[in-house]
């Protein structure tokens, strides 16, 4: 066991789906794995280990925001040798090419986040998407009927920004949306040498002042779940 996963060792798959929301883990596993067991109830951040089409696959809750995620990150790969995780999550579109429910795949993210300037002692670090990842999960969503996009992320610290006159501005530099998470988890699959990725829903937008309704969301984030899984199974873990 870690500090904030309860599971024994062999219990977590070597490929793990990530989503913020603990009840959204939950929903994964019992709609898409087969036979799936609860491994994680600490915090009620729950997490559990199902096949898919035949293949071991682990869904765990990371919470909101890049400390959260951080210390589910490192403890899965850190504790569990967990090889590919890939984040499932909403995000707030700045592109006025994106609508609701639209699918964004990361190619990086940057930050408002100090994590990283302390990590790297004031300087800044571009942490990217693991590409073959990245580009399994742009063939599957070929096979989907939602528009995916391809691009930067911008991981906020701030869910209520106190400065929203900056959405201009990553919106003019080609940031696509606005996340919480990302960041951290390219990050940290880097110190790791793992695979990662981030698949998000475009749930709002933040330039439009659309809102996407709940229906709306679970039609989209079954899609979202359905790419990152074909696309982590596509990919083979490192030997």
């Amino acid at each position: 066991m870690s500090t904030h996963i309860g599971a024994e060792i062999g219990e977590v798959a070597p490929r793990v789906l990530f989503p913020g929301d603990p009840l959204r883990a939950r929903w994964i596993a019992e709609t898409f794995l087969d036979d799936a067991v609860e491994y994680n109830r600490v915090r009620n951040m729950f997490g559990y280990t199902g096949t898919y089409r035949g293949e071991r696959v682990s869904v765990q809750g990371s919470g909101m925001g890049q400390p959260s995620t951080s210390i589910y990150a490192n403890e899965l790969f850190r504790d569990y040798d967990v090889q590919q995780i890939v984040r499932v999550g909403s995000c707030g579109a700045l592109s006025t090419d994106l609508d609701l429910r639209d699918i964004v795949l990361a190619i990086t993210a940057s930050t408002d986040s100090s994590m990283n300037r302390l990590r790297f002692h004031g300087l800044d670090y571009a942490p990217a998407a693991d590409f073959a990842l990245l580009e399994a999960a742009w063939r599957a969503s070929r096979r989907h009927d939602v528009h995916t996009a391809v691009g930067p992320l911008f991981s906020s610290d701030f869910f209520y920004s106190p400065r929203a006159e900056l959405n201009s501005l990553l919106a003019e530099h080609g940031v696509l949306a606005i996340e919480m998470e990302t960041s951290a988890l390219y990050t940290l699959a880097a110190q790791y040498a793992r695979q990662a990725l981030s698949v998000c829903t475009v749930s709002d937008h933040l330039v439009k002042g659309a809102e996407a309704s709940s229906a709306d969301r679970e039609r989209t984030y079954a899609d979202m779940v359905e790419i990152a899984l074909t696309a982590m199974l596509d990919v083979p873990l490192a030997p």
